[in-house]
């Protein structure tokens, strides 16, 4: 697509590492504004970044995005200060070797991997209405293909834990589960929402604690730089899918999602968690 991208806004959480760096610097290459909620400050060394910081091509908005009352200060600013959202890429996650627990109390992959990204939808769809494009890319994982059985009411404290595909899967397939539910009340307000695997990538989270060590090799081996990452979230977002809604990114292919009569259940817990812990403090 070659038209002037100039006026074009996208929104990217995580944008300042791994896939979401990438995608930043794709994304401004090809013209566009790129508003980054992030917890980490941008390479100072990468010369693009630090031009299109200077421009205010690139704005950050920094927050904690376990932190409920950091959340809502950065969320209250990009309302202040920016005039409309075209893409809104959900791109920021978490994985963990053990069970660890946010300020609110809940599991942190379910926090900050499914419940998060459903309060900044809620926070910004007014911003995106005022939008082009219209459209919303949560970062998924094909790591919920591998999950045998699944309850929502056991995401915001778990009983075990296992690498990979315990809570960080669950996590995840909540997250594509809630899109897939959410999409027909956004589709009346003009709005799509995909959610996509942006398959194995060399990030600072495939090879932290979170990885199984049986893993590491094959990552090692394997997996494709973040770049490859982030043309997935791209095509997902303008590609040939842009007219679906709802759907699972797996390869480039929309694939069906297990346990999907938890979808509209799920989707209530997280309307309760933003209207009673989230929007009652605005």
């Amino acid at each position: 697509m070659t038209e002037n991208r100039m006026n074009n806004v996208a929104l990217i959480t995580g944008a300042s590492a791994g896939i979401g760096l990438e995608l930043t610097k794709r994304l401004l290459s090809e013209g566009w504004q790129v508003l980054a909620l992030i917890r980490s400050a941008f390479p100072t060394d990468d010369a693009r970044i630090q031009d299109a910081l200077r421009l205010r091509q690139l704005r950050t908005y920094k927050a904690d995005l376990s932190d409920f009352t950091d959340l809502q200060a950065s969320l209250d600013q990009i309302k202040k200060h920016e005039g409309h959202i075209d893409l809104l890429f959900n791109n920021a996650g978490v994985s963990f070797g053990e069970l660890s627990y946010s300020q609110q109390g809940r599991e942190m992959h379910f926090e900050v991997n499914s419940v998060v990204p459903y309060i900044i939808l809620m926070e910004l769809k007014e911003l995106l209405g005022k939008g082009s494009f219209k459209t919303v890319i949560n970062t998924s994982s094909n790591a919920l293909l591998y999950l045998k059985q699944f309850d929502h009411r056991t995401l915001a404290s778990p009983a075990g834990f296992k690498k990979l595909i315990g809570p960080y899967a669950a996590s995840k397939l909540a997250l594509s589960l809630w899109t897939q539910e959410i999409a027909p009340s956004m589709q009346a307000d003009g709005i799509t929402i995909r959610s996509v695997c942006p398959g194995g990538n060399k990030t600072t989270m495939t090879k932290n604690a979170g990885m199984p060590k049986f893993m590491i090799p094959i990552r090692n081996l394997f997996f494709s730089h973040p770049s490859e990452g982030a043309s997935r979230l791209y095509e997902a977002a303008i590609g040939r899918s842009r007219q679906s809604t709802g759907v699972f990114l797996n390869k480039g292919k929309i694939t069906p999602l297990k346990f999907s009569s938890q979808g509209a259940e799920l989707l209530s817990t997280l309307e309760l968690i933003y209207t009673q812990e989230f929007a009652a403090k605005s």
